[in-house]
This record gives C-alpha cells, sequence and structure tokens, in this order.
C-alpha cells in the first residue's frame, strides 16, 4: 500500500495522459503496434518478438530451477529483494510438499534462478508455515561494497561505559516483533486530508511539526536508562533490587 496522485492539467483539472509518441512520423502509436527492440548501436536496433524470448534456451524461463541448498543464515539480508508465495499446480503437490518438509527439517533453504519479468533472477526458497516462499535475490554485480563508503572504524578502547549503556538500553527495550503494532502515518495523515478536502472543499492549515533536533547520544541514553530504572526497579535497605511485580 502507499500514496498515490495522478497528474492533473492546471486548468479543467483533469487527468493528463501519457503518449506513446513516435518522433519520425510526427504521430501517437498505439500499444497493438508497440514492438521490443535491444539496443546494439547509436540510434541501431534489434526486433525482439515473444517468440523469440520463448525460444530462449535457458530453462528458468519456464520454470523454477533449483541448483543448490545451503544453510538460511549464508545468505547476507543484502541480497533479499521481494517475497512471493509458490502455489503448486495440481501435479506438483507432492513434490512441492517434500520440499517443503525437507528445507523445513534440515533448515536449509533452496537457491536457484527463475525469468520473468524480462530477466533472469537469482532465487531463495525457504518452506514459510505450510507453504513455500521465494524471495528474489540481488546480483553479486548490483550489491555496493562497503569499502566505497566512508565508515567509522571499529575501536575497542573508550567506549566502555558507553557500550553499557547502549547494551543496557537495547535490552530495557527488547521486545517480540509485532507488525501489527506499526502503521504507515504519513498514509493515513494523506487520506485524512483527502477525505478533509472532500467534505469541506478545503484543508485547515495544521501547525507545522517540529523538526527533532540532534542531541548527545550519551545524553539520550542516560536519559533513557534512568526513566527505565525509576519504572523497573526498586531498591529496598539491606536487600538486593527486586523486580517489581506488573
Amino acid at each position: 500500500k502507499g500514496v498515490s496522485f495522478h497528474l492533473l492539467c492546471p486548468q479543467c483539472k483533469g487527468p493528463i495522459s501519457n503518449k506513446r509518441w513516435c518522433p519520425h512520423e510526427d504521430r501517437e502509436v498505439t500499444w497493438s503496434e508497440v514492438v521490443r527492440g535491444y539496443e546494439v548501436g547509436q540510434d541501431e536496433y534489434v526486433e525482439i518478438t515473444d517468440d523469440d524470448l520463448e525460444k530462449l534456451p535457458v530453462n528458468s524461463a519456464h520454470t523454477v530451477e533449483l541448483l543448490s541448498f545451503c544453510a538460511d543464515t549464508e545468505i547476507d539480508d543484502l541480497y533479499l529483494q521481494r517475497a512471493y508465495y509458490l502455489e503448486p499446480e495440481k501435479m506438483g503437490v507432492r513434490p512441492y510438499s517434500l520440499l517443503r518438509d525437507a528445507l523445513e527439517m534440515t533448515s536449509c533453504v533452496g537457491v536457484g534462478k527463475v525469468a520473468f519479468r524480462d530477466r533472469e533472477h537469482l532465487i531463495r526458497i525457504a518452506s514459510h508455515g505450510v507453504g513455500l516462499v521465494l524471495h528474489t535475490l540481488h546480483w553479486p554485480d548490483e550489491i555496493r561494497a562497503q569499502a566505497e563508503l566512508d565508515l567509522p572504524e571499529r575501536s575497542a578502547n573508550g567506549h566502555e561505559r558507553e557500550m553499557d549503556m547502549a547494551v543496557i538500553l537495547i535490552h530495557n527495550l527488547t521486545e517480540p516483533f509485532d507488525p501489527s503494532k506499526f502503521t504507515d502515518e504519513y498514509r493515513a495523515a494523506v487520506e485524512a486530508m483527502v477525505q478533509e478536502k472532500v467534505d469541506t472543499g478545503t484543508v485547515a492549515r495544521q501547525p507545522a511539526a517540529t523538526a527533532p533536533q540532534t542531541m548527545d547520544l550519551m545524553a539520550a541514553l542516560k536519559a533513557s536508562i534512568e526513566e527505565s530504572r525509576h519504572s523497573i526497579w526498586v531498591k529496598r535497605p539491606g536487600r538486593r533490587a527486586r523486580r517489581r511485580q506488573p
């Protein structure tokens, strides 16, 4: 889901259409006339038809091709792209179930290739609940090397106190991941504004949101940890600190 806007004419407020225009013949070209071309030189193209693509000697053009298996932990998160559910055809129910159960039992994932949307994709296949999920992966040459970035070096000295506080903060804020707790506030605000315009024809100007000010990380950690200590721990004379019952 997301926020989608249409481009309108500033005078009549009607939607603007994008035309496929041939500058050489000075005319509009309909979708039924459009052909696919691959550029081989300056203003030189080779026409490619659907028939040509169907004849490609590539197994992944027609099936999901599994090439190997590995531990899921070996695939860096940077490679993950899009997720798709896999559903078997009737004749593939048994091998589908076998693959799903075997992947779950071994904690492995399948690695392979499949072609769609005019390109071949590197893929990861994993068991997910009662089914299989396919993730398209970036090709290695699409991943930018961290060596190209200006990143701070790891330092073993001078950060012990700050590290202890950061670890305490993380522990205090650790909880099971629940995606239902998070909402798209930007989309909700746009939809509310649109509804207000529908109802009243205008939108009341809201006070501008205050830009978050940068603050020292240590000060933020101290404030957060102090707040956590007051709400979680209570000291009793002569006894260890005990956790309050909720």
